[in-house]
């Protein structure tokens, strides 16, 4: 097969971190079955390109913590139970790359044996080297931990070379592009200016610890179709966070 079938991607290990939301589809609450397929169809053919992918999946479309204590809600027991909400995610997300013939580990950091593995790191580096996709669930384990901050973890932890944020929007603005329509995308931008801006790429001690990492993070639109695999080969719109 040509190169130009297959382009050579730019990294071998990636880390894909998504949002609770973005399973919804247009519902205001849950799994909408055919935008997770469509999300894992986009995670197979970056997989098929020889790429090791783990995964974070947010809670957000079943339970926020941080909301919850909003309402009165202990907080740590609120964020336990998004971290439950988050394990239903990448068991459904789980469901449908199996479906799609790709081998799948969920991986929580609450041990819950029956439905998936406890977190130990060495195995799921092995599952990586195996071309398993890892995704990992439960957040870091601990409450006031958002799954932003798991998923750079768990990124540093896995030695990816990139952590790709999967959002609604194709990069990162100086304003919401939603609200404003003079909003300026930035190609890239320093983690100092995302901080100092609170730019919302991801929660602040998320962006610190990438930084303190050195940990790239590519933030790039969901909706788009291909966009996952078209960045990896070095084409889309995205936006760079470095130092």
């Amino acid at each position: 097969m040509s190169d130009e079938t297959h382009p050579k991607p730019k990294y071998k290990r990636v880390l894909l971190k998504i949002s609770g939301e973005a399973l919804m589809g247009d519902q205001g609450y849950g799994l909408h079955p055919p935008t997770v397929a469509r999300i894992a169809q986009e995670v197979k053919s970056v997989h098929d390109l020889g790429v090791e992918i783990c995964m974070v999946i947010g809670g957000g479309n079943i339970f926020r913590g941080l909301a919850g204590s909003a309402q009165g809600m202990e907080r740590t027991t609120a964020d336990y139970m998004g971290m439950l909400a988050t394990v239903m995610n990448a068991l459904g997300m789980q469901a449908q790359l199996e479906a799609l013939g790709v081998h799948t580990r969920v991986i929580s950091a609450i041990p819950m044996d029956e439905v998936c593995e406890p977190y130990i790191r060495r195995r799921a580096v092995r599952h990586l080297e195996k071309q398993r996709i890892c995704i990992f669930a439960a957040g870091t384990g601990n409450p006031y931990f958002t799954t932003d901050t798991a998923a750079t973890l768990r990124a540093n932890e896995m030695n990816c070379e990139a952590i790709f944020k999967g959002t609604k929007v194709d990069g990162v603005y100086d304003k919401d592009p939603m609200k404003f329509d003079d909003a300026t995308r930035y190609d890239t931008v320093s983690y100092d200016v995302v901080l100092q801006k609170n730019l919302g790429v991801m929660d602040a001690s998320a962006i610190a610890l990438a930084r303190d990492n050195n940990k790239p993070i590519i933030v790039f639109s969901l909706d788009e179709p291909g966009g996952f695999r078209g960045i990896l080969a070095g084409q889309g719109t995205y936006t760079l966070v470095q130092g």
